[in-house]
């Protein structure tokens, strides 16, 4: 069965059916053209006009508005986008079930500002879900790599830096998919960002695009109907001064969260990594304190 967001284009153009019939009384039915002799094989009448009246309800309205009792599953990383993803899902409605990762990242205190976003934010579930990404490697975030300092903002957006994790939003997306799918809900959040980012391929638009056609295709709610995916990225065209009076409209408290790739042991953020970096540069622009 093809999911229930995809219109088939041979049904699209059977939208309405236009069946060409005699209005002489006891004469046969009689059909003008070879798809229509095709559908009327297919279809009783009753089916016909069940058919008739699916197709003709509009895209937008198979998927209901969200209510407060909506629920969505939110990733988290407890950085400042993320979390602020999480404060929009929560003002729109939606009951959010946060989803983190300990995947071997060595700004692993991440996760205590999850925690703690979670909670300050009336999550109604946090799932940390260990995958042990440093065990491949290849990043400066799960590897003895040295962490970029000192790049000019303007810099960070060419090229792909050694902090990117492989396939890291590919990975958690599908943990997401597969815990709404549990949790009967098409709705996904994630925090991704294609304007002031640090030039990861998996925050583009294009990534986000194809990883929702495949999830409509990929899962049993899917397939039958049940659910159609729709991955939400409220921040894609933000920069991240954008972000930051967002969060600040939002109520966001923004001492909870944690954005920098190598703190020291106590947690105090380097200043000068990119996403340290990055912050400051969006707290300076929007005009804000980052308290």
């Amino acid at each position: 069965m093809i999911p229930a967001c995809f219109v088939p284009l041979a049904l699209a153009n059977l939208n309405p059916l236009r069946l060409s019939v005699s209005s002489k009384p006891g004469e046969d039915t009689q059909i003008r053209t070879g798809a229509q002799a095709q559908a009327l094989k297919r279809f009783s009448a009753s089916a016909v006009k069940r058919q008739r009246q699916s197709l003709a309800v509009p895209r937008a309205k198979m998927r209901s508005v969200p209510t407060p009792s909506r629920s969505a599953v939110c990733l988290l990383s407890g950085g400042l986008d993320s979390s602020t993803c999480l404060a929009l899902a929560r003002r729109d409605g939606y009951s959010c079930y946060a989803l983190s990762f300990d995947y071997g990242q060595r700004h692993s205190i991440e996760l205590e500002a999850a925690a703690r976003v979670a909670k300050a934010l009336g999550a109604v579930r946090h799932l940390v879900i260990r995958t042990g990404l440093d065990a491949f490697g290849g990043s400066a975030l799960t590897a003895d790599i040295a962490i970029p300092k000192g790049r000019a903002a303007a810099d960070m957006s060419h090229g792909i830096p050694v902090t990117y994790v492989p396939a890291r939003n590919t990975i958690f997306l599908s943990f997401a998919l597969a815990w709404a799918e549990v949790l009967g809900t098409s709705d996904i959040f994630i925090g991704v960002n294609a304007l002031d980012y640090s030039g990861y391929p998996d925050c583009r638009p294009e990534f986000i695009e194809a990883y929702e056609r495949m999830a409509n295709l990929s899962t049993a709610a899917g397939v039958e109907g049940r659910t159609c995916v729709k991955i939400h990225t409220p921040l894609m065209q933000l920069t991240k001064a954008g972000i930051v009076k967002l969060a600040h409209q939002l109520g966001l408290d923004f001492s909870l969260t944690h954005s920098c790739y190598d703190p020291d042991p106590s947690g105090r953020p380097c200043g000068q990594c990119d996403s340290c970096i990055l912050r400051r540069k969006g707290f300076e622009e929007a005009g804000i304190e980052d308290r």
